[in-house]
């Protein structure tokens, strides 16, 4: 399986919002296309919520599907979502907010690779927010496969 994207360098994004993390892991735990969450590196401190969904809802070629969650105290967030196929190849994406030279604060790094970036445009960056319009975006992948 693909590991998480390396944690961001210090400073630049500021601290984990715990707080934020325990909001977004709250809530996913009662949608029904996540089958299991887990704070890395433990849920007393934790810096990363790892999200696994349920590939009984895409097709056999894909084998694990995750979405690894950073949010921070300075409003910057990483979702970064990751298909493990078959074939051992890897189809993925990002939404982010943090400070870069290549684009503006809040972009997207495109699919199938996340080496394009984009700038993206939220309606909102409350954090339930974009947990919405990121599981919306899965569930419009999920239905591209079929």
């Amino acid at each position: 399986m693909c590991p998480p994207p390396p944690e961001p360098t210090a400073g630049s994004t500021g601290p984990p919002d715990r707080q934020t993390l325990r909001l977004l892991e709250d809530q996913l735990a009662s949608d029904p296309l996540v089958v299991e969450t887990r704070f890395e590196p433990d849920p007393y401190e934790p810096r990363l919520l790892q999200v696994e969904l349920n590939t009984q809802r895409y097709p056999d070629s894909v084998t694990t599907v995750r979405v690894d969650i950073r949010w921070f105290t300075t409003g910057n967030f990483s979702m970064h979502y990751v298909e493990q196929r078959t074939d051992d190849s890897i189809w993925e994406c990002r939404w982010d907010r943090h400070p870069n030279p290549h684009n503006a604060r809040t972009h997207f790094h495109e699919p199938p690779t996340g080496a394009e970036v984009t700038d993206l445009d939220l309606p909102s960056l409350h954090p339930l927010e974009v947990y919405s319009t990121v599981f919306s975006a899965i569930e419009q992948r999920i239905e591209s496969l079929w």
